[in-house]
């Protein structure tokens, strides 16, 4: 039996693009993409695969500290640390692939409808902390150029971050 995934609506989702002053951006490798990949298992081509902080907006949650409390979470970045410098002028979309749907949240959605908030970071290195949060979503982390944000993330995100870097280029 084929279920039809299309009537499945998408998740609300905030994603920061968190940069530091040389204009490097923030990325983590999930700890769920390192445990399959030494499996031996692969999603979607995921291989190596890093990600910008993103997650969930609780029901009634403002977008900004929406924004705030994920950004903590996967990297224990405090408000403080940060400064909110823009925010996408719409929702982006993605699909999950076929061998997602249904597995991840619960099976309650098709993909993700994704704010996105460019903030600079203001602290130094010694600022992140991958297990602020437990559990923690990210096993290592580092600073990208900006341009190389779409080859580091999963092929079914890319075009979300192609978009997501041409509207924030020129203020990052």
């Amino acid at each position: 039996m084929t279920e039809d995934y299309t009537a499945l609506p998408y998740r609300p989702c905030v994603g920061v693009m968190l940069v530091n002053a040389a204009g490097r951006v923030f990325v983590g490798q999930r700890i769920d993409t390192r445990e399959r990949a030494a499996r031996g298992e692969s999603v979607s081509g995921e291989g190596d695969a890093w990600q910008m902080p993103q997650g969930g907006i609780d029901e009634g949650e403002e977008l900004r500290a929406a924004a705030l409390r994920e950004l903590f979470e996967e990297t224990g970045v405090t408000a403080d640390l940060v400064q909110v410098i823009a925010e996408t002028a719409e929702e982006y979309f993605y699909d999950l692939p076929p061998e997602l749907l249904g597995r991840l949240w619960k099976g309650r959605f098709r993909g993700q409808r994704q704010k996105w908030l460019l903030m600079r970071f203001t602290g130094d290195d010694s600022h992140v902390d991958l297990n602020a949060h437990d559990p923690a979503e990210f096993a290592e982390w580092k600073w990208a150029d900006a341009e190389t944000l779409p080859d580091l993330i999963v092929p079914f995100k890319k075009r979300v971050y192609r978009q997501v870097l041409d509207e924030f280029r020129p203020l990052i």
